[in-house]
């Protein structure tokens, strides 16, 4: 449906000359994100500034003068740049031969709708955690490029997530922001009256109120709701002012509103969509709003259930339970005891759509509501797929673990997003175009053995001078700002050596990622760092949850020793980790180490980062690399066996992470080097990562899957 008549014109970020007017245009598009060309040309306008607005093209427009803007409409060089990528856009938003479109071409007209409570699409756009939300980002992106009639509904947090600071004895202290959504690429939905588009849902003794924005991803409309409005209370403006948050009642209530509040709006916006994509269990609430629907249209519950699941699918990524969003039965009963009665259902049956038995009393389970009403529930690895049905066996006590309906579509990341542009042009010149169109086919990436050792080499080389650049300018401004003690600016990476072995770490810091593991051996560790012949370093990044006590020990623990004068600055932490740190470190590093305790990684995706841009994984192997490795493409941590005793897991898991430092991959990097000083081990095995993991775990790969096996065969049994 055209959504004309609801929006008004767009924003005008600045007055601009004719001649380059339309950058207002490029900027309120999240398509300048991921291409390369357009990120250069907001660049090139001023590049202090836009160093310093994190690559915000709206606020930099707001704060360049006229006088340059002036001096750029008359220069050749931007104007030819500009019409270049101004052509590109609108090729790109007019092409009618998309994936979706050849493949299938009769059901243009049907649309999928996707709900999540996060998503990473920029740094510039702070409203996103980890994970999650990247991967979500990143459906959004690749749906675009394919083609795919998809919409999606979230929030938009004004004060984001959290800022996160280390003091100078290790310990994570969190801080909070408040969005300026003048400088974000939203539009403010309006009626034809040019009336705020407003949803509103019920609350115990209220109704909450919340306003439409809308942010284009390339063709993909991605609505967002906020209740900070003079219709609410003080209290319910605050309501999606945080991510994440660990109070249950805020939390309840921003579920209630992105499920059901979020179907309202699709309604009222005009949509029908004929699959609901619920990503992880806290838009799960959306299939009793589905179900009302059809209840309050004559339908018998159980009618409406049939109806509902057909067009309902469900990602869960947790195989954790404390993970697993569950409220008290007291709270549910408080905030839907009016609810229940609309869809003809008792108390006790409403109850029983969610309810799991704990030593605490009866919880409401969010996933068990979404598997329960969802015709097509996935994992997102082969490993999750196989936890995922042994957890949830008990709501199929008469199946067996095999059979319980949960699949799995493994995870992938969006190409073109992490592929460092250096990396790309190097592609272009030797894949040809085809990686650009096919990012999901093998046969493309094969070409990727005639790559010249000292070509890619060359590329790689730069993306690390430009990662230690980057980690030392952020130290440097950190130093002159004043808010650091001196001993953490040497923590935070003003001695890294661009010619050293360069390990990643970067993840979110709960315990069971263990974070700390490479800690477990110190004496082991300080040898390595210190080897004079070949020395290795270290960069860590990541926040803890700010109520995860034992995970802020971890980055506490980790901290310490970056700090011991006996790592020589080998070891650094880069604060408050966010997606521009994240695309320079998987870009930059030449191994990507990961340590969750098995099997609890449902899948991971920065490793799949790092490998497209020559980075060899290291890793545990849980979630996506116990698909992903081959033993040619790069290093397993440990064996596929698990452990009763955590503790017993860790001292093999860590016993074998030093072995396989100090047997294969220190040695593979120094040694054996050609006359030219390139490894040549270290390259085959480098373009053997590219090649098999590259199209494998490619954000195409996986939204063709959920296309083919999840959406399509929804809208089949529908029509």
């Amino acid at each position: 449906m055209s959504l004309a008549k609801f929006n008004k014109d767009m924003p005008v970020a600045a007055a601009l000359p004719k001649r380059i007017e339309r950058l207002n245009d490029l900027a309120y598009n999240l398509w300048w994100a991921w291409n390369p060309d357009a990120v250069d040309l907001f660049k090139q306008i001023d590049p202090v500034i836009w160093n310093s607005v994190t690559h915000s093209p709206i606020e930099m427009l707001k704060r360049t003068s006229r006088a340059v803007f002036n001096q750029k409409a008359n220069d050749k060089e931007f104007i030819a740049a500009y019409d270049a990528v101004l052509a590109a856009f609108d090729a790109y938003m007019t092409r009618k031969d998309t994936w979706f479109a050849t493949h299938y071409p009769n059901i243009q007209d049907k649309t999928i709708s996707y709900f999540s409570f996060e998503f990473g699409l920029h740094e510039s756009i702070p409203a996103y955690a980890g994970g999650l939300g990247i991967l979500a980002g990143d459906h959004l992106k690749e749906s675009s490029d394919m083609g795919l009639p998809l919409v999606a509904i979230g929030f938009i947090y004004n004060e984001g997530y959290f800022v996160q600071k280390i003091t100078e004895d290790g310990w994570q202290e969190t801080s909070n922001f408040h969005l300026d959504f003048s400088s974000l690429p939203m539009i403010p939905l309006t009626d034809e009256k040019g009336k705020n588009i407003i949803v509103s849902v019920s609350l115990p003794g209220r109704d909450i109120y919340a306003r439409a924005w809308m942010m284009q991803v390339g063709r993909v409309p991605l609505y967002l709701l906020d209740t900070s409005i003079d219709e609410n209370s003080p209290y319910d403006r605050q309501l999606t002012a945080k991510l994440y948050t660990s109070d249950l009642e805020t939390r309840i209530s921003q579920e209630i509103l992105l499920g059901i509040g979020g179907v309202r709006l699709l309604r009222r916006l005009g949509y029908s969509p004929t699959v609901w994509h619920m990503n992880e269990g806290h838009a799960a609430f959306l299939a009793l709003e589905r179900c009302r629907e059809y209840v309050k249209g004559g339908k018998s519950f159980d009618e409406a259930v049939e109806l509902v699941r057909k067009g309902n699918v469900f990602t869960t990524h947790t195989p954790v339970p404390a993970g697993n969003d569950k409220f008290p039965v007291w709270l549910i009963e408080k905030y839907f005891n009016q609810y229940w009665a609309e869809l003809e259902l008792s108390r006790d049956k409403f109850i029983d759509l969610a309810r799991e038995a704990s030593p605490y009393g009866d919880q409401f389970t969010m996933p068990i509501l979404a598997l329960k009403l969802s015709e097509r529930s996935n994992g997102v690895s082969e490993l999750h797929g196989e936890v995922s049905r042994s957890m949830w066996h008990f709501l199929w006590k008469d199946k067996r673990v095999e059979e319980v309906p949960i699949t799995s579509i493994t995870n992938g990341v969006h190409t073109f997003s992490w592929t460092s542009r250096r990396m790309g042009l190097l592609f272009d010149k030797y894949l040809g175009k085809e990686w650009r169109e096919n990012p999901d086919h093998p046969d493309v990436w094969a070409k990727v053995d005639e790559i010249p050792n000292e070509e890619l080499w060359a590329v790689k080389r730069h993306q690390k001078r430009k990662l230690a650049r980057f980690v030392n300018d952020r130290a440097r401004a950190q130093w002159l700002a004043g808010s650091i003690h001196p001993i953490q600016t040497l923590a935070a990476g003003v001695l890294l050596d661009s010619d050293a072995l360069t390990i990643g770490f970067a993840r979110r810091f709960p315990t069971y990622k263990r974070g700390n593991l490479i800690l477990r051996d110190y004496e082991r560790l300080l040898r390595l760092i210190n080897d004079v012949h070949c020395p290795i370093q270290i960069i860590f990044s990541g926040k803890a949850h700010p109520a995860d006590e034992p995970g802020k020990l971890i980055v506490q623990q980790i901290y310490r020793a970056i700090k011991d004068h006996r790592m020589g600055g080998r070891m650094v932490f880069v604060e408050n980790y966010d997606m521009d740190i994240a695309r320079h470190l998987v870009q930059g590093v030449d191994v990507w180490m990961n340590t969750p305790r098995r099997p609890n990684e449902a899948s991971g995706t920065s490793g799949m980062k790092a490998a497209m841009n020559g980075g060899l994984n290291f890793s545990i192997l849980d979630g996506w690399w116990h698909e992903g490795y081959n033993g040619n493409n790069g290093w397993a941590i440990g064996t596929d066996a698990t452990f009763d005793s955590n503790e017993r897991q860790d001292e093999v898991d860590a016993l074998s992470l030093y072995e396989t430092l100090e047997d294969k991959i220190v040695p593979m990097f120094y040694e054996n080097r050609d006359e030219n000083g390139i490894p040549a081990g270290w390259m085959t095995m480098v373009k053997n990562a590219i090649r098999t993991l590259s199209p494998e775990f490619s954000m195409r790969r996986m939204v063709s899957e959920y296309a083919n096996r999840m959406y399509l065969p929804s809208i089949s049994e529908q029509q």
